[in-house]
């Protein structure tokens, strides 16, 4: 283990800042036929809800110019059977677990977050980007007093460290963040991905079976790194950023802007090998410019 890299986050501390965005990588089955997952600072697994979601018709995927839009509907086999199978696989690693949990009631975050709490986990990710269907389908994590009440009343359900991840289909995303915090979070992440939407012009028809689904990639990068340099000024928690990150150069920019960790989401289709190279990647950075810890560097963007 390489000290320089640790980073602790809510008391729990990794190898190195680097993890996974969920929805990205599985629960790294797959992946791991290809890379190290011992390698990595954690793994932020699929979204997964109390009961089995089948998630949206197809098709569900669209890539773009920059990018990747996708309408999934965190299709996922429900908590039980993650816990059965999914938990005890990822104990073979020496990796943090953070498991990212979803909901369209309040009742169902808290149903999803107690489930957990006796688990073999290290962290939750609490997605409030969710539509909520009691309110008609808007997003859980537009409205700060929603997102406050949503999340003390999901605190009162967990046992680990609860991430809260942010929503970026907002005004201002500084008054959710605070929201976010007063509600209990030990620490936020994001962005989650924007709305995107793209038409086959021959046949006159939306690509994806959903219309719209949510944009990520390299086109997102500088309006995510925007909204985690705001977050990281605005409030105490540490913050995971995300957004478009796909090589070293790109995580470090995060860093620099007050990020505590960095998470590799869409890069993962294209390159699986994109989340060990940026962990060489900065430690190599880190060799060649005489850095002694990541705390010399991070948020060194006034």
């Amino acid at each position: 283990m390489d000290s320089r890299m640790e980073t602790t986050i809510a008391g729990v501390t990794w190898k190195n800042p680097v993890t996974t965005a969920f929805g990205t990588f599985g629960s790294g089955r797959e992946y791991g036929e290809l890379i190290d997952l011992n390698r990595l600072g954690a793994i932020t697994v699929k979204g997964v809800s109390e009961e089995a979601w089948k998630g949206n018709p197809v098709p569900r995927l669209a890539e773009t110019q920059s990018g990747l839009l996708n309408s999934i509907g965190l299709q996922n086999a429900g908590a039980e059977l993650f816990i059965e199978n999914d938990i005890p696989f990822l104990r073979q690693y020496d990796t943090k677990i953070i498991v990212n949990i979803c909901g369209h009631t309040l009742s169902q975050y808290c149903a999803v977050a107690e489930r957990f709490a006796d688990c073999d986990i290290d962290m939750l990710e609490l997605n409030i980007s969710c539509p909520n269907v009691e309110e008609g389908g808007l997003s859980f994590g537009t409205d700060p007093h929603v997102v406050e009440r949503v999340v003390k009343a999901v605190r009162n359900y967990v046992k680990q460290p609860l991430i809260v991840k942010l929503s970026p289909e907002v005004t201002d995303i500084t008054e959710i963040a605070r929201a976010a915090v007063s509600g209990g979070a030990d620490a936020l992440s994001l962005i989650n991905t924007l709305r995107g939407m793209k038409i086959d012009i021959h046949k006159r028809k939306p690509i994806l079976a959903n219309k719209i689904g949510g944009y990520s990639g390299p086109g997102i990068m500088s309006v995510a790194l925007r909204m985690a340099y705001e977050v990281c000024h605005s409030v105490d928690v540490p913050v995971i950023g995300m957004g478009g990150i796909s090589t070293f150069e790109d995580a470090l920019q995060f860093i620099m802007a007050g990020a505590e960790a960095v998470a590799v989401g869409t890069a993962n289709f294209h390159n699986p090998y994109a989340t060990v190279e940026i962990i060489d990647g900065i430690r190599q950075y880190m060799k060649e410019n005489k850095i002694s810890s990541l705390e010399e560097i991070r948020g060194c963007i006034d």
